[in-house]
């Protein structure tokens, strides 16, 4: 472990000595990437140097121990008292600090929600679900910017799709995607019955430009006049934007704001993201095997957790997380869940790693 740890504060100052060139301001994409990687390496850099400084102040305090001053060796005891439970809490940070680091950790992330069975209902909850993680982004202190919207004829979402920017956003998120099952009474259910309704959500890593180079010469681009619902025109001009990629076929529109700069903007935001995950995932199996593989299929059957509204209990099928507070929970109070899973899945890292689990 420790060599680990001194390659890493090697690589680190080594960072720090580049970031100090002036010549870089020349190379702006290879500033980001060194800043963001020195960022990604800071605390695990000063937590080794915590482990390293307790490391050496337990040693010289033993080595006073057996001086032949009682007074010396009395005080050394009783630092050695309070230095050693210290290091068991940071050792087991720095193993944590140590797991192969997904590199998608520090981005920020498309949030893409859309309705799967059970119809309006379905498309009430994908609504419900977006006003959730804003709520729980803006109290992290996040930004949230609608990209792209779907709306359903009686409220809420076929399809919705935010950026969500800060301080890593989809290490924080990641563990979202998948299928979202909801029981509940819908508002037009006469006869009381609990319905089941289904979400899919995608949490996509943004790609920015310097980690993804698109050919202009493999786009289509198409304008054309914004739609609302009912076919009503919203918009006079060809201000709406339909990006095709011709190597993959990803399409994407986006026709939400009246400038057709600003649609192609956020169209381009949303293809690259498409593009990178699923480049990723030809070379990472384990991290999704496509987009589709993220959310599935909208089934019932393939939810990784349940809303139950009747009972006011929310669970999450993977970790076998309980809690009776989901009307909290549906006002972005999901940091208790959002822990457990982040401490399920480091813990199966450790082992797999393995580490030794007290």
């Amino acid at each position: 472990m420790f060599d680990k740890l001194s390659a890493v504060e090697d690589r680190f100052m080594e960072i720090e000595g580049k970031l100090a060139d002036p010549s870089l301001a020349d190379r702006p994409d290879e500033f980001r990437r060194l800043s963001k990687e020195h960022s990604s390496l800071q605390e695990i850099v000063d937590e080794y140097r915590i482990y390293r400084n307790l490391k050496n102040e337990i040693a010289s305090n033993k080595e006073m121990l057996v001086e032949n001053d009682a007074e010396i060796s009395a005080m050394a005891k009783e630092e050695l008292k309070i230095l050693e439970p210290q290091l068991e809490p940071v050792s087991k940070k720095l193993q944590l600090l140590l797991l192969p680091q997904d590199p998608n950790d520090q981005k920020n992330i498309l949030l893409e929600i859309r309705a799967g069975a059970g119809g309006e209902e379905a498309a009430l909850f994908a609504g419900e679900m977006y006003g959730m993680y804003k709520k729980f982004a803006e109290r992290q202190g996040w930004k949230v910017e609608l990209i792209s919207c779907s709306q359903a004829e009686k409220g809420g979402y076929k399809e919705i799709i935010g950026m969500i920017e800060g301080n890593k956003v989809f290490s924080r998120m990641k563990f979202e995607a998948g299928v979202h099952r909801v029981q509940r009474v819908p508002e037009t259910e006469a006869m009381g019955r609990v319905h089941t309704s289904t979400i899919t959500v995608a949490v996509l890593p943004e790609a920015e430009e310097f980690d993804l180079k698109i050919n202009p010469a493999d786009l289509k681009i198409d304008v054309f006049r914004s739609g609302g619902s009912g076919g009503q025109s919203v918009n006079t001009t060809d201000s709406a934007v339909r990006i095709t990629h011709i190597p993959t076929g990803v399409v994407v529109n986006c026709q939400d704001e009246r400038s057709q700069l600003k649609n192609k903007d956020k169209a381009m935001k949303i293809l690259r993201s498409r593009i990178l995950e699923a480049e990723q995932a030809k070379l990472d199996k384990e991290h999704s095997d496509s987009r589709r593989a993220m959310v599935g299929t909208g089934d019932r059957s393939e939810r990784i957790r349940t809303y139950n509204f009747p009972q006011g209990r929310l669970t999450d099928h993977r970790i076998g997380f309980n809690s009776h507070a989901l009307p909290d929970i549906m006002q972005g109070h999901v940091e208790e869940l959002f822990d457990a899973l982040q401490t399920h899945y480091q813990a199966e890292a450790l082992k797999q790693a393995g580490y030794a689990q007290s």
